[in-house]
């Protein structure tokens, strides 16, 4: 059993204040880890049908092999989730709550994943 499930002090001071994290947590996680992957399939689909990467830092990883992109792509994704999840009960600029910030980034995921399959159908029509 986790010892910690609940603030002893009454706020985050850290990341060590809660070792235990619920569950939703990981579904959250996993669900913004397959849509990062997504992205980088459609991206790199989109890329091999004539569209031009917008993010001048990705783009230089796309110059080679496809594989540099995904790689860093997903680490980067992964340990932005991973820290997140750290954090899931603190707040953000003392009034956001963290675990708010990873549904908007999954939300931000679907939204960008709608754009690229409305933008691969506009090409490949």
């Amino acid at each position: 059993m986790p010892r910690r499930r609940m603030l002893r002090r009454g706020r985050v001071v850290g990341i060590a204040d809660i070792d235990w994290h619920h569950p939703q947590w990981l579904a959250v996680a996993l669900l913004i880890l397959i849509a990062s992957f997504a992205d980088a399939l459609l991206t790199l689909t989109l890329l091999s049908h004539g569209a031009i990467e917008a993010n001048p830092f990705m783009a230089i990883l796309l110059e080679g092999s496809g594989l540099g992109f995904a790689t860093v792509k997903i680490g980067l994704t992964s340990f932005g989730v991973v820290f997140l999840i750290l954090l899931a009960r603190a707040r953000a600029f003392r009034w956001v709550p963290v675990g708010a910030l990873l549904y908007a980034v999954l939300a931000g995921y679907a939204v960008l994943i709608a754009y690229e399959l409305w933008m691969l159908e506009q090409i490949t029509s």
